[in-house]
């Protein structure tokens, strides 16, 4: 049931998106009466094609920037085990895998499709998270897969980037008295046009960042769903914040600031987060067990700082997803 709640969501988000984009372009339609509609459809057709090209282009470069070596059943066959048994589970074609070569201990899963998607681990991380841990963040990352929310969200992303096309051809326009044959005078509506698209572009900005944060509580809710312990993917968030924590914040921003979004837990935020986790390490193992999941998530609140923040994240909030978690046991 809470995992159809998520899936409802995220729907009524993509119509909203959709509706917004419909709603501008009648707008556009109403003030320049109908002349603008040619530059509409080229603005919509420039945004899919930049799209449609991250879309196909975008696995390289995330094999490439994540430094992601793939490997063998041979090489690897606890984690291809584990990969193989969630898949299976999960009811989906077992992903390629692969290991990262990157610094901070965390997980991600990519592709353009099922049948073609990757799930990669990070050697620290490996290396810092139990076997239960790490199966439970497997589970978090083929839990994307399944919900094919990788391609909803490349496919939202269209709509803020032609709200941004339409709001810089209005504004150099207006600027410069009119385009598109029009005098000066026409120089106001474009104007208003161009404030509306930029309205618009900073409001859907948000809704697709919501639409990200939703997508991690649905893997969240996925991999409790397959492993049965919720407490093991709460212990593995915590050690994966600990251990971006300990990264010099600049090298983090600087190296992972574009690829934030693929990751299990945000390692740009995580000495922020740290702060506001420890707490649920009762007896400061460097863990999170059952217990404690449950004591945590019945007594930990989320501040208003905390949620105002988390309105411009791609993750929610820490506290936020482990006092979910804890609604799983």
């Amino acid at each position: 049931m809470r995992t159809a709640w998520l899936k409802i969501r995220m729907g009524m988000c993509v119509l909203l998106l959709f509706a917004v984009i419909y709603a501008l372009l009648i707008v556009i339609a109403t003030l320049l009466g109908g002349t603008g509609s040619g530059m509409m459809i080229i603005y919509a057709l420039i945004a899919f094609v930049l799209v449609g090209i991250q879309f196909f282009i975008g696995p390289k470069i995330v094999e490439r920037s994540m430094r992601v070596r793939y490997v063998s059943e041979q090489e690897q066959p606890e984690l291809h085990r584990m990969v193989t048994e969630l898949a299976m589970k999960a009811g989906i074609p077992k992903p390629r895998v692969g290991i990262s070569e990157i610094s901070i201990p965390n997980a991600f899963a990519f592709g353009t499709s099922k049948k073609k998607a990757r799930v990669c681990v990070t050697r620290r991380l490996m290396e810092m998270l139990s076997r239960d841990e790490l199966e439970a963040v497997l589970g978090h990352e083929l839990s994307h897969i399944k919900h094919q929310d990788m391609v909803v969200i490349t496919a939202l992303s269209v709509i803020p980037m032609i709200c941004y096309f339409i709001y810089f051809s209005f504004f150099w326009s207006g600027i410069f008295g009119g385009g598109m044959g029009r005098s000066r005078d026409g120089a106001l509506p474009m104007m208003a046009i161009a404030l509306i698209a930029f309205v618009v572009y900073f409001i859907s900005n948000l809704i697709v960042l919501y639409v990200s944060r939703i997508r991690e509580y649905y893997a969240d809710a996925g991999s409790a769903e397959l492993t049965r312990k919720p407490h093991e993917l709460a212990s593995a968030l915590y050690k994966m914040i600990y251990g971006s924590a300990g990264a010099k914040p600049e090298k983090v921003k600087k190296e992972m600031e574009s690829m934030r979004a693929f990751f299990a837990a945000d390692p740009v935020t995580a000495r922020r987060d740290l702060k506001d986790l420890r707490a649920a390490d009762l007896n400061k193992d460097g863990k999170i067990d059952e217990y404690e999941l449950r004591a945590f998530a019945e007594r930990a609140r989320v501040s208003r700082a905390d949620r105002l923040m988390e309105i411009f994240s791609t993750h929610p909030t820490p506290v936020s997803r482990v006092k979910k978690l804890g609604e799983y046991l």
